[in-house]
């Protein structure tokens, strides 16, 4: 029996979305920017997917911009961002633990002269306030931080920051990458007052290949993809309507956060009792848990639950089995970062996958002892 306890890195979607995605293929597939009826049909139907997301987001339609993914909504964000502020400044906040896709957006902007303050967490992964001012500069133009660490679940207070640093300079853009948060920690985008917010589907069991850009009414940013006039003109290319479809029909569904947290807290509590040499990254994330066990390595173990098909990760999934740049960013020494695993619980995960994995790992602990 399958035991998948890895939905940080992607969630199984959702019979709702699929549905929703086969429905569009087959009764509304024709271009939205087409003006025959065909056309104007399925311009309803984007219409539509569009406010869903809005709505769940709390946000307008028109603030709504359509990606691929994720990362794209980060590049979008972070270097068009950056590019419509440069008169007034190239210097940049950060941190050093961003997804990729931001990190590597700002070694790109680099390379244009910009400059980058990466914060470093506290011991929580998280990054303060006061750690933000300390670094703002008159010629600070962007801040880019994300809600949730898809690692450790650690949750930045998006909220204070914007409140405390839109009080210094309105004039500084924010960004959060918001992927890991969306739909697991509450949040809208009034309540974030940040200017622009990356999320995507497939952390929320849509399909993989959608993500949005939230984009603050008034924010004047240029295109990352030019060509046609599709998304209000700022992302050209005809619209991934059943990828969009999913993604709105996922946001409509209940995320079971309750549900999941309980989750999160028996297994805390089981593999405490179980393994007394454990270490739990306690963090404020509901469906992240990152735990290790110092002396044995992640391989190892996931390899040993792969076999009794229980699946967890050891960092982030872009990583591809590097090592998590997040935990050595916290400080944390060797051993522990070496044996890290990360798991991730979504609304479809039982006790029975937790009871699986709690003994897994005392099989693996027991074997490692012989």
């Amino acid at each position: 029996m399958e035991h998948y306890l890895d939905n940080a890195a992607t969630t199984k979607t959702c019979k709702e979305a699929i549905a929703a995605a086969n429905d569009v293929m087959e009764n509304f597939y024709g271009n939205p920017s087409s003006t025959h009826t065909v056309g104007r049909k399925a311009k309803q139907k984007l219409d539509e997917f569009r406010c869903d997301v809005a709505k769940a987001l709390g946000a307008k339609p028109q603030e709504i911009v359509f990606t691929s993914c994720g990362s794209e909504s980060d590049n979008f964000a972070i270097i068009k961002g950056a590019e419509s502020q440069k008169r007034k400044g190239k210097h940049i906040i950060s941190s050093l633990v961003e997804h990729d896709a931001v990190r590597k957006s700002l070694d790109y902007l680099e390379t244009l002269g910009y400059s980058v303050t990466r914060l470093k967490p506290d011991s929580t992964g998280e990054i303060s306030v006061d750690s933000v001012l300390k670094e703002l500069r008159d010629d600070t133009v962007l801040i880019s931080l994300m809600l949730v660490n898809n690692e450790t679940g650690a949750v930045n207070d998006i909220s204070a920051i914007s409140k405390a640093v839109k009080a210094n300079n309105p004039n500084v853009l924010i960004h959060t990458d918001a992927v890991q948060g969306f739909m697991k920690v509450p949040f809208s985008a009034k309540t974030l007052g940040a200017d622009m917010i990356s999320i995507s589907g497939h952390k929320i069991h849509a399909v993989k290949g959608i993500g949005a850009l939230y984009i603050k009414s008034g924010l004047k940013l240029k295109p990352l993809i030019l060509g046609g006039e599709q998304e209000m003109e700022l992302r050209a290319g005809t619209e991934a309507m059943p990828q969009i479809a999913a993604f709105a029909t996922a946001c409509k569904m209940d995320p079971e956060i309750k549900k999941i947290g309980e989750l999160k807290e028996y297994l805390k509590e089981e593999l405490i009792k179980s393994i007394p040499e454990i270490k739990i990254i306690e963090t404020n994330a509901p469906h992240i848990l990152n735990i290790s066990m110092p002396g044995w390595r992640s391989e190892v173990l996931m390899n040993f639950l792969e076999a009794k098909e229980i699946y967890v990760s050891k960092s982030s999934a872009c990583k591809q089995g590097k090592r998590s740049h997040v935990l050595e960013a916290m400080g944390l020494n060797s051993s522990v970062i070496d044996g890290a695993l990360r798991i991730g619980i979504s609304r479809y995960n039982t006790k029975e996958d937790a009871d699986a994995l709690i003994e897994g790992l005392i099989e693996s602990r027991k074997l490692a002892h012989r």
